[in-house]
């Protein structure tokens, strides 16, 4: 039997074998189902930000090179970055002094070490409400002016103080170039920023002549004034606010309302702008945590993951979503683009909420314990 006619045999066979028929031709199998992932939606901008500050060369912030090599490394770094005198630079860091508590406060700062359920009662007490409705009655009109001009409220002018100060009591008690010079050469983790503001802080003393930069007193990190201005900040942004020839953000309050409301505006402010609403998360949401603050997602991409503001609240283009741990339970906020601009003033979202809040009960009045 031929090879051909046994196949024909075999039991398997459905039809007889026909020498010239042929079969139609058969459907190709089915593919599995597809499943439709909906394309990643377009973030918007990122909010225009000014250049960022200079930091000092690794010649001054390596810890592997000798202490003393890297302070004459950053009197070099002084002269030609900013043209300060050598001797002048020189005289002054050696009468800086090295404060040990300095560094222990730099390694547990509030904002990283309590949720937000214990950050939030530090500032929304009714001293601070209170302190801040009277500091506002007290500067109505020159709080009113800067807001006209500027756009950004007077409120959240005041709560700045507020929270930085309490509206100036608290400005700070270690000397500036102590806190940087200890934050330059002993701190290694942030070492090219605070070197950088220390070599600013020799610059400052040169445009404002009036500040005796060694008797210049502020915080653990060296902030200085009841806005508790960096150096830097200082030189790049303060404002002389009347107009007289000098600015002074230490305790002269023209300067201060004027120099808060422009750092606001140099990082983006949008004047009549939102800035927060609180959110309600859907039952089948799954967990986000954006990759920043920046206010780059569409309302309609939070929505679609879940995330709404809640029935009369405020609404912008964009926003980034905010988790804190509440007194209550998890909390969801909406952070837009006037949030971003107050976590230029400091990074932290916990800080900015509570601006925002002290702000909000400074113009109602609201109580103290209320969300």
């Amino acid at each position: 039997m031929t090879r051909r006619a046994l196949a024909c045999l075999l039991p398997f066979a459905l039809v007889a074998c026909a020498t010239n028929a042929k079969s139609p031709p058969s459907a190709p199998p089915a593919s599995p189902p597809v499943a439709q992932t909906m394309p990643e939606p377009a973030l918007l901008p990122k909010v225009p930000q000014p250049p960022e500050r200079p930091v000092a060369p690794a010649s001054v912030t390596d810890p592997a090179i000798p202490r003393e090599q890297r302070i004459e490394a950053f009197v070099d770094y002084a002269a030609q970055t900013y043209q300060a005198d050598p001797a002048f630079v020189r005289s002054v860091l050696a009468q800086a002094q090295y404060q040990q508590k300095i560094v222990d406060a730099m390694n547990r700062p509030a904002e990283a070490v309590k949720p937000w359920r214990d950050y939030r009662p530090i500032f929304m007490t009714d001293a601070r409400i209170e302190g801040g409705r009277a500091f506002y009655a007290a500067n109505r009109d020159a709080l009113d002016r800067i807001a006209a001009e500027t756009g950004v409220p007077a409120e959240y002018v005041v709560a700045i103080i507020g929270v930085e100060t309490s509206y100036g009591k608290i400005t700070g008690n270690y000397r500036v170039v102590d806190a940087l010079y200890t934050l330059a050469f002993d701190y290694p983790k942030r070492a090219p920023f605070f070197a950088g503001e220390l070599a600013q802080l020799f610059a400052l003393g040169k445009a404002e002549p009036q500040l005796d930069i060694l008797a210049l007193k502020g915080s653990y990190a060296g902030a200085m004034g009841m806005g508790q201005f960096m150096p830097s900040s200082y030189r790049l942004w303060g404002k002389d606010g009347d107009n007289d020839g000098q600015r002074d953000l230490l305790t002269h309050l023209p300067d201060v309302f004027a120099s808060i409301a422009n750092y606001f505006v140099v990082h983006g402010w949008q004047r009549g702008g939102p800035v927060v609403a609180r959110a309600e998360r859907a039952a089948d949401a799954a967990d986000f945590v954006p990759d920043g603050l920046d206010p780059v997602y569409p309302l309609a991409d939070l929505a679609a993951r879940g995330y709404r503001p809640q029935s009369g609240e405020p609404t912008a283009e964009g926003a980034t979503l905010l988790s804190m741990d509440g007194e209550l339970g998890k909390e969801y906020w909406l952070g837009y683009r006037n949030f971003y601009v107050i976590t230029r003033y400091n990074r932290s979202p916990m800080y900015a909420l509570a601006v925002h809040q002290l702000a909000q009960a400074i113009r109602a009045g609201t109580p103290a314990g209320a969300p």
